[in-house]
C-alpha cells in the first residue's frame, strides 16, 4: 500500500518547501521524481534545486540534462518515473497518476489558489476511496506541519 501525503502550502512557497522534503526522501535512500505541471516549470524548480542551499545543490536531473538512470532526483511533466524512483512529487497541478508501487506519493499544492485546491479536495476524494494510506498536513503561521487528517 503506497502512502499518500497531501502538503497544503500556506506561509511558504513550493520553492523552499520542496528542496527540505526531497532533502529527506535522499536521507532515507530513496529516489524521486518530482512531476510538475510544465516543462518550463520543470526547468525553473532545477535551478531552485541548484543553489537552494548555501552548502551544496540538491543532485537532480530533467530531460534537458539527460541519463535519469544517474540522477536520485528527477524533475519532469510527465508520469515517466526512468530513475526508479518510489516517492513521487505531484505539484503544481499534476495529476495524481497510479501510484500502486510507490513507497510514497506526495501531493503539494498552494492553498491561496482556490482551484488548486479544488482540485486537490478531488484528489483527496479519490485516494481515501482506495486501498492508499492518506494524510493531510498543514502549515500553521510559522510554517510548521501539522497532521490534520
Amino acid at each position: 500500500m503506497t502512502e499518500v501525503l497531501f502538503y497544503h502550502l500556506e506561509q511558504r512557497p513550493l520553492e523552499r518547501v520542496l528542496p527540505i522534503l526531497l532533502d529527506k526522501t535522499l536521507e532515507r535512500g530513496w529516489r524521486a521524481v518530482v512531476q510538475t505541471g510544465s516543462e518550463e516549470r520543470s526547468e525553473a524548480l532545477s535551478n531552485v534545486l541548484w543553489t537552494w542551499r548555501d552548502e551544496g545543490f540538491l543532485p537532480h536531473g530533467t530531460a534537458r540534462d539527460g541519463n535519469p538512470e544517474h540522477q536520485p532526483v528527477w524533475l519532469t511533466d510527465n508520469d515517466e518515473s526512468p530513475n526508479g524512483a518510489t516517492v513521487r512529487f505531484y505539484v503544481d497541478g499534476a495529476v495524481l497518476g497510479d501510484v500502486s508501487g510507490l513507497e510514497r506519493a506526495v501531493y503539494m499544492f498552494d492553498g491561496r489558489d482556490e482551484q488548486a485546491v479544488e482540485t486537490a479536495r478531488n484528489q483527496w476524494k479519490q485516494i481515501t476511496a482506495s486501498d492508499h494510506d492518506a494524510t493531510y498536513w498543514q502549515q500553521d503561521e510559522n510554517g510548521r506541519w501539522h497532521k490534520k487528517a
